[in-house]
């Protein structure tokens, strides 16, 4: 089944960055319901995917593509409020909450790490910096934590003993430990847990209302089933660094209204403003995109096989030599900026266009290829803006 539906962002006042984006389109612009539904249909189709949801929103207007079941089996139609895994597309909250932390007093990211964690004095990672968690800057952290750690205490053991294959801010590596411990760090600084902070605090602030760490039970009607590769449903299970690292649950819905935050459309309070700004701030170039806290920018326009090649396996997967750039490069609208995220079971990817006010989000209950997520969104893109690059 294949449902569209169309809304339009209430708050039309802009926060002082849209001053520096582009002239909105022509009304005239190619249709999302038109240009979208063959797409996603086929992107679906080739990867077997139970349920996926497709939105845009473009100048402050929410569109949505609903197709398939929330469940391989005894499933119900999906639609912009089903909740989807994030996977590591939650880092990009995480790093949201650490600016904001930052812009309230309550966090240096510019200072070594055993200045909130103790137990690091002296040690290769209490050198570290939450900037450097936040940009990967870590010269070596590993993917995944060893499976020998099961709490917080022979965690910091192990961060104690660590040593990195290269110094610092030379090489990126892609870690759900290194931004885990961002989180507990950014926690700690707040007085808090994460998931508290998170849930309390950050979504709220950010106007999600269905937006979770822990999915309360009223909401779990509304929690899609992941697939696993051998078609097993699945979901994520408590883990240490889960939460911080790939922990949020989301909608279509509520994600638009993030990515409508990030683009400075629509209005939050200046503090948040300014935290969603710094992380939009680049600090190091790859050989692909800028990296920023968390989010990978891409000049505007863009050729796609720059960003497949940026969204490749080997940039998660292996080291990467980096460039700092000093200084850092303030927002620039003319970005295509994505991150990609999956679980098990789930699999998403958010990209923002803020000189064009589009931001689209895709959320599916299966993990399936990067590769083809760059592809469908890219042809989405042309669709919209008649040429990407």
């Amino acid at each position: 089944m294949i449902t569209l539906s169309r809304r339009a962002l209430l708050a039309s006042t802009l926060l002082p960055l849209s001053a520096a984006l582009a002239p909105a389109r022509a009304q005239s612009a190619p249709d999302f319901g038109k240009v979208a539904p063959p797409i996603f249909s086929a992107l679906a189709k080739t990867n077997d995917i139970p349920g996926l949801v497709v939105g845009i929103t473009r100048n402050g207007v929410h569109e949505i593509l609903a197709i398939g079941q929330t469940a391989r089996k005894d499933g119900q139609p999906v639609d912009g409020s089903t909740l989807f895994e994030l996977g590591s597309v939650s880092k990009t909250f995480l790093v949201t909450l650490a600016a904001l932390a930052a812009e309230r007093g309550q966090l240096d990211l510019n200072a070594p790490l055993e200045k909130v964690a103790q137990r690091l004095t002296g040690t290769a990672f209490g050198a570290l910096t939450p900037l450097d968690l936040a940009t990967h800057a870590t010269g070596g952290m590993p993917l995944q934590l060893p499976d020998s750690i099961r709490n917080e205490k022979e965690l910091v053991e192990w961060l104690a003993a660590w040593k990195p294959a290269a110094p610092p801010a030379t090489r990126r590596a892609y870690s759900n430990i290194s931004i885990g411990v961002l989180g507990l760090v950014t926690a700690t600084a707040l007085g808090t847990s994460f998931t508290r902070a998170a849930q309390r605090d950050l979504f709220p602030l950010l106007g999600l209302n269905s937006t979770y760490i822990d999915v309360p039970e009223d909401a779990m009607a509304r929690y899609a089933m992941g697939t696993t590769k051998d078609n097993k449903p699945a979901r994520l299970t408590p883990s240490l660094l889960g939460p911080e690292a790939y922990g949020v649950k989301s909608t279509a819905l509520d994600m638009l209204t993030f990515l409508d935050a990030n683009m400075a459309v629509g209005t939050v309070a200046p503090d948040m403003a300014r935290a969603l700004a710094l992380t939009h701030t680049g600090y190091f170039e790859t050989k692909s995109y800028v990296q920023e806290m968390v989010w990978e920018r891409y000049p505007w326009p863009v050729g796609r096989e720059r960003v497949l090649a940026g969204n490749a396996q080997d940039m998660a997967m292996k080291p990467q030599p980096i460039t700092r750039l000093d200084p850092p490069s303030p927002p620039a609208p003319a970005s295509f900026i994505n991150k990609t995220g999956s679980t098990n079971g789930f699999g998403s990817y958010v990209v923002m266009l803020p000189a064009e006010k589009l931001g689209i989000v895709v959320l599916a209950n299966r993990n399936y290829p990067n590769e083809d997520r760059v592809k469908a969104v890219y042809a989405l893109v042309e669709g919209l803006l008649g040429g990407a690059g």
